[in-house]
């Protein structure tokens, strides 16, 4: 073998072979092949900081085949990705597999192209140690403050917890945000809006251009416009140009794909390496909006094919962001005569969103006409306002429509100053000021950012990790009504009605966990420094002096862990009054005992009693949308009701309860979960019989098939479709084989099921999908 090519995925090995001849052979390392040892913390403290690394068990196989492929080769080339991870993958590679300088390349390449690999292979380089160092520095200093900091938590709050200098971050901002959600209190206040038409007789819209504080108020202004006549007082029409954005850094594209595909972070940077690797678009983590002079040169050319030359405008631009790095490009399709592509639905819709921001960011300007009309009430100080515009070239507006979509447009009547106006409805709507809203994973990666805290890799896995340690979750809420009164003036007399609308409904929002909210008071309180914003954004600003040679990462260490070690002794050694995150609610009538909350072994619960008193205290769970932070003590004590007797159905007893996993009603061996819509405590023996009756009906339609000559073998029916299940005497859990596609379930014989079962056996199991860590 002449030339082995060691990239991080085998999707992207496969695209590069196409473009390399015979003489190359490309591999996958699949991500990382070592990491620091996951015993320990794995940095000799006392020995300058120096990781201690381990190549995984599931990674030493594919290691000696590297290894073996290495040895074979003329020349080796490390083909991983360019970001400091990339670097760091292609080190390890180097160190591992003993490579010679001699021998050995790096190459980089921001898109999967014929001519991007040709130019890598044709413009080689060395590993470059600072950008190593770099990701070192992230890795030691993550490992140091996981390490040291979340044994504190497991021992002041509940074991299983963890600490992480982005993701606690990111957890306390999330809280701040709640806090002020809660704090908040809605105010009323009046919008009058009325309909106008001039000599035209086309009717139009305008509103009063202050708000109104209270009813009476807003009653004495329509009653004083029941008299009163209206005039243009004034009328301004002005050009307006509106340019379009830059085309996608990392950052944006998740908070477009998030807003207008409804896509999570995770989702998009999933597709987006797919569409990567594929050879679709260019590198997808960047935080850098610049587009090369060739890329720039393509799409002019498919904006003159497609639009026309006057839709063409060259724009250069340059990242604002913190350590970004202008050498990388936006994202964009490597071939932007590709308007479209083959694939999966969301892997289309993704694409074309990208492919829309970059061909927009080199057109023209839209350029509309901005009227803006004042209407003057006679008798008084107050006067209405309207606001109409009107699209005169689209410009880039033609390939990113959605900003067209979202943006209304309004288009006025010809009018004239000092024109007489007829009014026709004058209403005075009630309305309410809006709490700050809670965050959305996109509007949180665009806080993140602005905050300098994290980089273009970091934010999908961190809103991934706050969200599968229970620390945060998609809030659904489905809102309250709420009254609101309405006032109409029309021909002259005043009308009230009282209307309802729904309020406060929410979806996908991020908001804490009672878990979430007491880790995040007591590191904010004992830890300020490591939840400090500004010590967070500082602390990646070094990592990008690091990556630049400016700094020495092993001293930076020191100096981190220098102040960081004595506060965690500090706080390792406080004895705490009560337990962190318990809150006492009163006393229980019945017993006497203290009733309080706090967060116990598998999640929040309530307690009567103290460990100090004679008979061991009780717990109970709370329901799903309970919290520690407001939960009443007569709601507490409610919960002690259960398990609970419902009644008996077929001589049998029925009762309900909660466990780990929800409230549920037990019947003979029999655990059915009661939906949100009941409860535990209310629940009727007629809701208790109908859910059991549901749950023997879905069992006894799962069953399509078994086999009494093999105990514990089934053909079933699960949630995506008919299955075999083999469960062998004495074994924890069933075995589960797919069933062909083309075979009846029903139909399958013994001989046939045992066929499908040795065959998928013998079947080899599947590698691991490529992933950095």
């Amino acid at each position: 073998m002449k030339n082995l090519v060691i990239v991080e995925s085998p999707a992207k090995a496969k695209t590069i072979e196409k473009f390399l001849g015979k003489d190359f052979k490309v591999m996958s390392s699949y991500g990382h092949i070592r990491d620091l040892k996951k015993k320990g913390m794995s940095v000799e403290v006392d020995s300058d900081f120096s990781p201690l690394y381990e190549i995984p068990a599931e990674k030493k196989e594919l290691v000696k085949q590297l290894k073996a492929a290495a040895k074979d080769a003329d020349t080796v080339w490390l083909a991983s990705d360019e970001d400091r991870e990339g670097e760091a993958i292609a080190w390890h590679l180097y160190e591992v597999l003993g490579l010679k300088p001699d021998n050995t390349r790096r190459i980089v390449f921001h898109e999967i192209t014929k001519p991007a690999i040709i130019h890598a292979i044709e413009n080689p380089r060395t590993i470059d140690i600072d950008r190593v160092n770099a990701q070192q520095a992230r890795r030691v200093l993550d490992r140091i403050v996981g390490f040291e900091l979340s044994p504190i938590l497991w021992k002041k709050i509940k074991p299983a917890l963890s600490a992480g200098r982005v993701q606690s971050v990111a957890v306390r901002l999330i809280c701040e945000r709640e806090k002020e959600v809660e704090a908040f209190n809605p105010e009323p206040f009046f919008r009058i809006n009325a309909q106008f038409s001039g000599n035209s007789g086309e009717p139009f819209k305008a509103e009063l251009k202050r708000r109104m504080a209270t009813e009476d108020e807003a009653r004495v202004f329509l009653e004083h416009c029941a008299s009163a006549s209206f005039s243009v007082a004034d009328l301004s029409v002005k050009p307006v140009k509106r340019a379009p954005a830059p085309p996608f850094t990392t950052s944006t594209l998740q908070q477009e794909a998030g807003k207008r595909l409804g896509f999570s972070v995770n989702t998009t940077m999933r597709i987006a390496q797919k569409l990567y690797e594929d050879g679709r678009i260019t590198y997808m983590r960047t935080d850098s909006t610049n587009l090369s002079e060739l890329a720039i040169k393509d799409i002019s050319s498919a904006i003159t094919k497609e639009y026309g030359s006057d839709f063409v405008k060259v724009r250069h631009y340059h990242t604002s962001s913190k350590g970004a790095q202008e050498a990388h490009e936006a994202i964009r399709p490597t071939y932007v005569s590709n308007t479209s592509i083959p694939g999966t639905s969301q892997e289309q819709r993704l694409y074309e969103l990208i492919w829309k921001r970059a061909v927009a960011s080199q057109m023209s300007d839209a350029l509309l006409e901005k009227t803006n009309v004042e209407i003057a009430v006679s008798g008084s100080a107050d006067g209405f306002k309207a606001e109409g515009e009107v699209v005169k070239f689209e410009g880039f507006m033609k390939a990113w429509r959605i900003d067209a979509e979202s943006a209304s447009f309004t288009r006025l009547p010809a009018l004239s100053e000092g024109e007489v106006l007829k009014a026709g409805e004058i209403t005075a709507t009630q309305r309410f000021t809006l709490p700050p809203a809670r965050f959305t994973e996109a509007t949180l990666v665009k806080k993140m950012e602005d905050l300098g805290i994290g980089r273009p890799s970091t934010y999908a896995p961190t809103i991934s990790t706050i969200q599968s340690r229970d620390y945060i979750r998609h809030g659904e809420k489905e809102g309250v009504p709420r009254p609101y009164d309405v006032l109409s003036l029309s021909e002259g007399s005043i009308k009230k009605e009282t209307l309802s609308e729904n309020t406060g409904s929410e979806k996908g929002k991020l908001v804490p966990t009672d878990v979430g909210m007491v880790v995040n008071e007591f590191l904010t309180s004992y830890f300020p420094d490591i939840l400090d914003y500004n010590f967070t954004a500082r602390v990646e600003e070094k990592f990008d002096e690091i990556a630049e040679g400016k700094l020495g990462w092993k001293n930076e260490m020191a100096d981190f862990y220098t102040t960081f070690h004595p506060s965690i002794e500090k706080v390792n050694s406080m004895r705490l009054e009560h337990k962190v995150g318990e809150r006492v609610l009163g006393t229980d009538p019945a017993t006497g005992k203290q009733v309080s909350v706090k967060i116990g072994r598998f999640g929040p619960v309530v307690q009567i009693g103290d460990a100090s008193d004679d008979e061991k205290p009780q717990f109970a769970s709370l329901l799903e949308g309970q919290s520690i932070q407001d939960i009443t003590l007569e709601e507490a004590l409610r919960l002690f009701e259960l398990p609970r007797k419902v009644g008996t159905f077929e001589g049998k007893e029925i009762t309900a309860a909660i466990g780990r996993f929800g409230p549920y009603i037990h019947y003979e061996k029999m655990f059915v979960s009661i939906p949100k819509d009941l409860a535990p405590q209310t629940i009727t023996i007629e809701e208790a019989v109908a859910l059991i009756q549901a749950k023997k009906e879905e069992e006894a339609n799962r069953l399509i098939k078994d086999f009494p000559e093999m105990p514990g073998l089934e053909v079933l029916n699960g949630r995506f479709g008919p299955y075999i299940a083999y469960k062998k005497e004495g074994a924890r859990k069933a075995v589960n084989y797919k069933i062909p596609k083309g075979i009846e379930p029903a139909s399958l014989s013994l001989e046939e099921v045992k066929e499908i079962m040795e065959k998928q056996d013998a079947a080899p199991a599947k590698k691991p999908r490529a992933r950095k860590k």
